[in-house]
């Protein structure tokens, strides 16, 4: 069980980062989407939902256990909401310029081990994919991930994973609509896409433009 700790203002997050002294600056996505969700719901990421949505809660840096040992998968922000009279569970990865860390073939090396092997094959088995290009980014795997085991605890016919960006000149849009067309087979229309998994589940993959003045140096 977890027991959750209700936020008061954008300081409030920097605790529950894993490197908080490296992490928390301006001009980074850990601060811009702190100040963004303090602010309110950020309306790009609601845009991204669907229509009339609704935020039920919103959890900092909620920690998801993938399969097999190992870290779980990390949201800057997890959020139950209500959008077109369909309950989600959101996973959102905020970014400004950091890339999407390790491709897949990067992450697996040369010789990957039997616990990679089975998350990796397990998460595909969830999206309905056999192994993957090794170029595809390995954090859009996990994150989608985290907010599919999410939808499942909940209960929530629909998962969706957002990346909330920052970044005024898109920084790794391209990463993102070549895992997102991957995974569903469709090109991004009005940067988002979905699909249904073979559970059932219908899966959003969307990228939000957030405000730039996020990024201001304002002394937080």
């Amino acid at each position: 069980m977890t027991v959750y700790r209700q936020t008061k203002g954008p300081a409030d997050w920097r605790d529950l980062l894993a490197d908080p002294l490296k992490q928390w600056r301006a001009g980074f996505s850990a601060m811009a989407a702190a100040r963004s969700w303090e602010a309110s719901f950020p309306p790009e990421v609601a845009a991204s939902l669907g229509d009339s949505v609704e935020l039920q809660i919103a959890i900092v840096e909620h920690k998801v256990r993938m399969p097999g040992i190992g870290y779980p998968s990390q949201c800057d922000v997890f959020a139950l909401t209500r959008a077109d009279g369909t309950d989600q569970a959101v996973a959102i990865e905020a970014k400004v310029n950091e890339p999407f860390g390790r491709t897949i073939g990067e992450w697996l090396g040369p010789s990957p081990s039997a616990n990679k092997l089975e998350r990796l094959g397990t998460i595909c088995a969830w999206f309905g994919h056999s192994m993957p290009p090794l170029g595809l980014r390995y954090q859009l795997f996990h994150r989608t991930a985290a907010a599919i085991v999410e939808a499942r605890r909940f209960h929530r016919p629909m998962a969706a994973m957002v990346v909330q960006s920052f970044s005024p000149g898109r920084m790794w849009f391209d990463d993102f609509a070549t895992f997102s067309e991957w995974l569903t087979g469709l090109p991004l229309s009005d940067d988002h896409a979905e699909t249904e998994l073979p559970d059932g589940l219908r899966l959003r993959l969307a990228w939000a433009q957030g405000d730039s003045r996020y990024l201001e140096d304002i002394g937080t």
